[in-house]
């Protein structure tokens, strides 16, 4: 194999371990990811508003190129991937190092690193023991547990704190590769799709972004749907009581609002949209005879192709309904589904005159034969069908992004806030071949608060040592005079 074959797969390693590459790549996926939240996003948002937002130029741009569904394309899914396989490399590269800091601790300092650690000090002792027994109680009152060194030749106190802290890191990336993996996962097996259901009705049909149906193990249900509105009559929020419906039998009920979704089986429902069907649910009207009869009007209630009798000999249907019509040629149509300028088409029956008679409400000059009718209707009220549109995911990767975040937050905090901090005490011989206690300190952050957390341990290892001088001093005058007194 060439010598340059046999050092690709190096290279590829090296790129992929570089902490250069991750950064660029997580940056790469903040900056789309941030793009898909400003991007209008199929299929939540519909066709018509992505049309009105961009313009046609723009939108086969953006369609062309993924950006109208960042989260499942493929390109940005390779990206996470990638992203992934860095951080897994640059792991991997460093780990071994840092388990061996943190399994195996350093925990006698010899000469030369004493000489070259920044943060040190020197206290004077009388003897070796003594100083170690002060240092052990001053770090015991300072909440430090003290670990005695036993060497051959020397001896020595060492204390740490935190350790766990060198950890943090790899603590984090383990977070994001299972946030990554959540992501990936929900790109690749997950789905989102779209249910509308009017009161009354159940359905386990889901109709996918691409157009195609989803049949789900269980029905969806929906026992009542409606919106909250402020003093000036705008919406506040939108309701739906739903019931869950699995082999017949109702499993469990709930009723979802915006951001509060029922979640069964590992899909959840969202509160997506509600409006108005443009369907006749109730038409209630008043019926007056067109002679000039004094009889009480009576009020009376249609539902579509109900037929109702007025009288003995006189019958009306409701035919048809139209929520926002309009005229043209001479016929009537439906310009949307808006109930915003209704019609509604009647066929009043004579028994006695074999004959019908179309009524239309408003009358419709030229359409209508209102003025034929032995009736004259009133319209009372017009009650039309109302519909709540559910968002229906499935998300089999969210597991791993959920606990991906509790993790992270775990290392950030391991990371930032929680400090590694060792400390070693060694009696050496200074210059002039005196007996000291060397002190050495180091803390992998925040050093200003180390040096202050410092400076308290040496203060104290001073203060401890007092009453030992003292008496050590005491002891020293005792038998200097005895030797005294026995001299003479």
């Amino acid at each position: 194999m060439a010598p340059s074959l046999r050092s690709a797969p190096r290279k590829i390693w090296q790129t992929l371990s570089s902490i250069k590459t991750g950064v660029v790549l997580i940056i790469l996926v903040v900056i789309f990811s941030a793009a898909g939240t400003v991007i209008l996003q199929r299929p939540m948002t519909d066709s018509d508003d992505m049309q009105r937002a961009y313009s046609p130029a723009m939108l086969r741009f953006l369609d062309v190129t993924g950006l109208t569904d960042i989260f499942h394309t493929r390109w940005f899914i390779a990206l996470m991937i990638l992203v992934s396989l860095s951080i897994i490399a640059a792991s991997l590269q460093r780990f071994p190092n840092a388990w061996r800091y943190y399994a195996r601790p350093y925990k006698s300092p010899d000469e030369s690193f004493r000489k070259v650690l920044p943060t040190q000090a020197q206290i004077p002792v009388a003897d070796e023991e003594l100083g170690l027994s002060a240092a052990e109680r001053a770090f015991r009152h300072l909440g430090l547990k003290t670990e005695r060194i036993v060497r051959p030749d020397s001896f020595s106190l060492f204390s740490e704190r935190n350790r766990i802290s060198e950890m943090g890191v790899y603590i984090v990336h383990a977070s994001l590769l299972l946030i990554f993996l959540g992501f990936i996962v929900d790109s690749l097996y997950g789905w989102r799709g779209f249910l509308m259901l009017s009161p009354g009705t159940a359905s386990n049909q889901i109709e996918l972004k691409d157009g195609t149906l989803r049949t789900i193990p269980f029905s969806i249900r929906c026992d009542g749907t409606g919106e909250d509105t402020y003093a000036d009559g705008t919406p506040k929020r939108w309701w739906s009581k739903l019931a869950v419906v699995d082999g017949g039998r109702e499993i469990s009920r709930k009723e979802i609002v915006v951001n509060d979704p029922l979640i069964y089986q590992g899909l959840r429902f969202y509160q997506a949209s509600y409006g108005r069907t443009g369907k006749l649910d109730q038409l209630i009207l008043n019926a007056t005879p067109a002679s000039g009869t004094t009889r009480t009007p009576q009020e009376i209630s249609l539902a579509m192709n109900q037929t109702v009798a007025l009288d003995a000999d006189t019958s009306v249907q409701l035919v048809e309904f139209i929520p926002d019509f309009v005229v043209q040629d001479g016929r009537v149509y439906a310009r949307s589904k808006d109930v915003v300028n209704p019609a509604v088409h009647m066929i009043v029956t004579s028994k006695k005159a074999k004959s019908s008679v179309n009524v239309w409400l408003p009358e419709i000059p030229g359409i209508d034969e209102n003025a034929s009718s032995p009736y004259t209707f009133d319209p009372k009220d017009l009650k039309t069908g109302l519909y709540t549109g559910l968002q229906v995911s499935h998300e089999p990767g969210q597991w791993a992004v959920w606990a991906g975040v509790v993790l992270i937050a775990i290392g950030l905090t391991f990371v930032f806030y929680v400090v590694h901090m060792r400390f070693w005490v060694v009696p050496v011989l200074d210059a002039r071949g005196r007996t000291v206690l060397w002190v050495g300190g180091t803390a992998n952050r925040n050093r200003d608060a180390f040096e202050h957390k410092f400076k308290n341990v040496v203060e104290q290892i001073q203060k401890e040592l007092k009453p030992e001088l003292v008496a050590s001093a005491h002891a020293q005058a005792t038998s200097i005079s005895g030797t005294s007194i026995a001299g003479r």
